[in-house]
């Protein structure tokens, strides 16, 4: 899972993202373990929206992802931003940082990208093992129900400025799903090219998900609906956790 064709279509792709808000939302989620020079591990971190926001809040930022086409288009952009985020090209699940963290974020489903359960046990175990002692864990994941109910084995369709691109979803019987991208994009000549990328999203239960964290090591401290402090519903399309580690 490379992802080198979609990071340059990403920020593109993803620009209803309102990263300040959810920079806001996760702050407050991560209040109690805050403190001055707090740092902060920013796990997949894709582009650095977020490494970038959270650095703005004041943490001390370490941003991870094992794509080098993200990490490049993060460089540039925190290059733009004037803050000191150290970025490390590492899957999650071969985590290897140079000291320990006070807490970690990961969000817009990354988790749900990790290559299977197994895979996600290993972030979580790495996480913890260079997460101080009280440290905080927020993340979020794509729903059971989003991935039945809404990408499903559904196509969809989005014409942005200099992009064109065709979203293919095949639903598994396990809940996760392939996901086919199509790009159009008008190169220097005036051209249209058309590349793509192939990759699976994987769906676990809140049980299950709770479970891989104790046994990594956290205590759950809370499980919201996407941009709330209220509890998960069973028709929610994301979810929120708060991990602590003991």
């Amino acid at each position: 899972m490379a992802y080198e064709t979609f990071s340059r279509f990403y920020d593109t792709l993803t620009n209803n993202v309102d990263y300040e808000k959810r920079a806001d939302y996760f702050c407050r989620l991560l209040s109690p373990c805050k403190k001055s020079g707090s740092i902060l591990l920013d796990l997949a971190c894709g582009t650095g929206s977020m490494s970038v926001e959270m650095a703005e809040r004041g943490f001390d930022v370490i941003g991870v992802d094992p794509s080098a086409g993200m990490l490049t288009a993060a460089r540039e952009k925190i290059a733009e931003s004037g803050y000191d985020i150290l970025l490390l090209c590492q899957s999650a699940g071969e985590l290897d940082l140079y000291g320990t963290v006070d807490c970690a974020v990961c969000c817009l489903d990354s988790v749900n990208h990790f290559d299977g359960a197994d895979e996600v046990k290993k972030a979580f175990s790495k996480v913890s093992l260079f997460m101080n002692k009280g440290g905080l864990f927020v993340f979020d994941v794509n729903t059971v129900y989003k991935h039945r109910g809404v990408l499903a084995d559904n196509t969809f369709v989005y014409d942005c400025e200099g992009v064109y691109c065709a979203w293919q979803n095949s639903l598994n019987p396990d809940s996760s799903v392939d996901i086919t991208l199509d790009f159009f994009a008008e190169n220097e000549n005036g051209l249209w090219e058309r590349s793509g990328e192939e990759f699976t999203e994987y769906a676990y239960e809140i049980d299950e998900i709770k479970s891989m964290l104790e046994e990594a090591g956290f205590s759950v401290q809370g499980v919201y609906d996407d941009m709330t402090e209220n509890s998960v519903k069973s028709d929610s399309e994301r979810a929120v956790f708060v991990a602590r580690k003991e």
